[in-house]
């Protein structure tokens, strides 16, 4: 998000709840009253992921490429006390303005670190991870470097066995962006899947889609009944569906990496 212009807007339902907008586009959504409340639909998915990636209330360690409000990093602190995280945010002024306004318990365990997704990662230590969330954009788009299959055999080298991976995408018809990330992450992982609201799914409309991988089986059958009941249903695509629906893409390298299209005006009114 480096160089945006940020501010929050309350939310008229939740007397804290407060989006914080990025050049007037909704980034994140905060309640300070309720941490375990995720607004966004895309981010009730990221939660779900977050809950299933180890037993409940079991601390676990996890790395959040991408800082936003911290909305996740906030939600994994006061579900799984004691856990480690770190976030990695390139936008100084931006974690500046949410430590100011939008303040994080000290017994989160939360450390917030500044610098390009991809390059704090190349210095993780190896199997330090449970959890890896990648939700990077500058303006509204991932950088073409956080896209390739170069980037992602870091995030398995940094991950441990049967830790989790979930990245946020967005994208519009023909889903070509997220096609092809499916194709990538196949590349470096045995398991993957793929949730999102059923009209994005079908290429009816731009909107976010959270694909999970890991080296290990995935809880498909609990994650499909949790996005099935959110409020904004969601969908799950694996198996044969997902091959199915990624047809012939063809796996990103860091040769021929572009970042995610950007949004169309509409999406942000």
């Amino acid at each position: 998000m480096a160089g945006g212009t940020a501010e929050l807007e309350p939310d008229p339902d939740r007397p804290r709840g407060r989006t914080l907008l990025i050049d007037r586009a909704p980034q994140s959504h905060v309640d300070l009253d309720d941490p375990t409340h995720l607004e966004f639909s895309y981010q009730r998915r990221l939660g779900h992921i977050a809950d299933l990636v180890a037993p409940p209330g079991k601390p676990v360690q996890v790395l959040h490429l991408g800082g936003g409000a911290f909305t996740l990093a906030r939600y994994v602190g006061a579900t799984r006390p004691r856990s480690v995280q770190q976030v990695v945010e390139i936008d100084a002024p931006l974690v500046e303005f949410v430590r100011k306004e939008l303040p994080l318990d000290p017994a989160w365990r939360i450390r917030v670190r500044g610098g390009d997704a991809r390059a704090v990662l190349a210095k993780a230590p190896g199997t330090w991870a449970d959890l890896i969330i990648a939700d990077v954009f500058s303006g509204a788009r991932t950088p073409a470097h956080l896209t390739s299959a170069e980037f992602v055999a870091e995030v398995r080298r940094v991950l441990r066995p049967g830790g989790f991976y979930a990245a946020n995408l967005a994208d519009g018809p023909p889903l070509a962006h997220v096609k092809a990330q499916i194709a990538t992450v196949r590349t470096v992982f045995p398991e993957l899947c793929l949730t999102a609201d059923p009209a994005v799914l079908r290429g009816k409309r731009f909107g976010n889609a959270v694909l999970l991988a890991s080296d290990h089986p995935l809880p498909i059958a609990e994650l499909t009944r949790r996005c099935a009941t959110d409020p904004h249903q969601g969908r799950v695509q694996h198996g044969r569906e997902l091959e199915d629906f990624t047809g012939g893409a063809t796996p990103v390298t860091d040769a021929d990496a572009r970042p995610s299209p950007e949004p169309p005006p509409s999406v942000f009114r």
